[in-house]
């Protein structure tokens, strides 16, 4: 697979610099095991990837979490639940009162031994957000495979029943990524849209859209390459680069943990593997026992345009 670092990390990006607030947020990558391979998948997860978060820095999360500054646990992957230690985790974070999200590409749900997931998950009050990068079913497949769509649609009913999507208390967000190399459309006038497709065909409901940029990293990076469409893509992301989203990027109060425990800016820093603050080393875990990253230098590149362009993009979508 073609590997677009070298062309990111171009000596004197001109993406503004940025600078860390307190954590806030601590999203924890479980692993990059999957049931999918998602063509715009910037893990480049999969059902043959084996790395997983030990117990052991299950446990260094836990002990951070028990400071009590981070309010929020972002669990991603892969599939962050086909991790042993994943209910384990989530149980301890929620004993603390910490908010918990859990990022589900859904088909999970259908999967032998995770039938019990949406009970599980609403039992413990988590939030969960969900890849539909379309409403359409061939643009779905066309992204994360043959049959997907209608396994989401499933998985989608099965968490209904369990009382997600209906009110604040069990929030089930979908996420929307453009097919292909395009900027995303204004996220409320397409989760309008999605709400009333979605109802009408399957009566299936969620509270919000959450649209992301595709980053051009990873499994989508390579597509671009392989498209020849790499630096009209840049080029696009650069064009649309709006300087009101700098304040709210995600980077700024949200610090990411790879499954070794070590830290990055972003999750997509982590797949780049551009230590956190851009040192020569990279930070771990443990460091947040005795002091947090406040203040400190993001890691910057020309990757990072895909964070502002157009209506600004994050883990919580759209950032106007």
């Amino acid at each position: 697979m073609k590997d677009t670092r070298p062309l990111l990390l171009r000596s004197g990006t001109d993406f503004p610099p940025v600078r860390r607030r307190r954590t806030r947020i601590l999203q924890v990558n479980l692993g990059y095991l999957c049931n999918l391979s998602c063509v715009h998948c910037h893990v480049n997860a999969g059902p043959t990837r084996t790395e997983q978060m030990s117990r052991e820095v299950v446990d260094q999360v836990i002990a951070v979490l028990d400071q009590g500054q981070v309010r929020v646990l972002d669990l991603t992957g892969g599939a962050p639940e086909m991790n042993p230690h994943f209910r384990d985790l989530v149980r301890a974070a929620r004993a603390r009162g910490v908010t918990v999200i859990d990022r589900c590409n859904l088909t999970i749900v259908l999967e032998p031994g995770y039938e019990d997931l949406p009970a599980f998950l609403a039992e413990q009050g988590v939030q969960i957000v969900a890849s539909l990068p379309c409403y359409l079913e061939d643009n779905v497949n066309q992204q994360r495979g043959k049959g997907v769509y209608q396994g989401s649609i499933e998985a989608i009913r099965r968490l209904n029943a369990a009382g997600y999507g209906d009110d604040d208390a069990l929030p089930l967000d979908l996420v929307y990524n453009p097919v292909g190399a395009h900027l995303p459309p204004p996220q409320a006038a397409l989760e309008a849209d999605y709400k009333r497709e979605l109802d009408e065909r399957f009566g299936i409901r969620f509270n919000r859209l959450l649209t992301i940029t595709n980053m051009p990293i990873s499994r989508f990076g390579a597509v671009l390459l392989a498209q020849g469409a790499f630096n009209d893509y840049m080029q696009l992301l650069r064009d649309n680069h709006n300087t009101a989203n700098l304040d709210a990027v995600m980077c700024r109060d949200t610090l990411s943990v790879d499954y070794r425990g070590y830290l990055y800016d972003c999750d997509f820093n982590q797949m780049l593997d551009l230590p956190q603050g851009g040192g020569p080393r990279h930070p771990h875990l443990g460091e947040l026992l005795a002091a947090d990253k406040d203040g400190e230098a993001v890691f910057v590149a020309d990757h990072c345009f895909g964070c502002t362009a157009g209506a600004g993009s994050s883990c919580g979508g759209a950032l106007e």
